[in-house]
């Protein structure tokens, strides 16, 4: 992870501690309640791993918050402007798997709306690399999503079919079906992503 990164995983995984203690329970009780192993637990709230989405995704509906309760810095009221040349700089997600590396690649996540407080959408400018990892895993959450290709082809896999976008196509799904977003053909690419959880 790079230094940015790193402190923003630490800054995570802090937020992850305070809430579990605040309500009396301990990393098992959390990893029970998430399905979530206790050793994921503690290396998110060690800062030692970048998390994705889905054990993010669950270990706040464990914790009874929303998700942007973890991704936010300094909320405020109105909207939220974001430059290019700042969500680009700020990483606040890594990888596209936690546990194993699978071939869904290297998604990096830059969150577009953090200081937006009481929000019910999770808006994402993401770059992804190509993964040289043969693990298959698809992953699942409560949940919508909508996604806007911006470069190179976007491989996703929802259920038992397979969509191919190009720049400029746009895929708006239920993320309880089993899904992977991944590259194709092993190119990387480029695409913004809309995620709602349900509080």
């Amino acid at each position: 992870m790079s230094a940015q990164a790193t402190e923003h995983a630490s800054t995570l995984g802090q937020k992850i501690t305070s809430l579990r203690e605040s309500l009396q329970l301990s990393v098992e009780d959390l990893a029970g309640r998430c399905e979530c192993s206790p050793e994921t637990i503690r290396d998110l709230e060690a800062g030692a791993v970048a998390p994705s989405l889905t054990p993010l995704v669950q270990i706040t509906r464990a914790l009874g918050v929303r998700l942007g309760t973890l991704l936010d810095d300094d909320e405020q009221l109105g909207p939220v402007f974001t430059p290019a040349s700042e969500y680009r700089a700020s990483e606040k997600l890594l990888k596209g798997g936690l546990e194993t590396q699978s071939d869904a690649g290297e998604l990096v996540f830059h969150a577009l709306a953090a200081d937006k407080s009481s929000r019910h959408m999770e808006p994402f400018y993401i770059t992804l690399e190509p993964s040289q990892a043969l693990e298959h895993k698809l992953d699942e959450h409560e949940g919508e999503e909508w996604i806007y290709a911006l470069e190179g082809p976007l491989e996703i896999e929802y259920g038992k079919d397979i969509y191919v976008l190009q720049p400029g196509d746009s895929i708006y799904y239920d993320s309880i079906v089993p899904h992977q977003v991944r590259s194709h053909k092993g190119q990387p690419a480029k695409f913004v992503a809309c995620v709602y959880t349900p509080a």
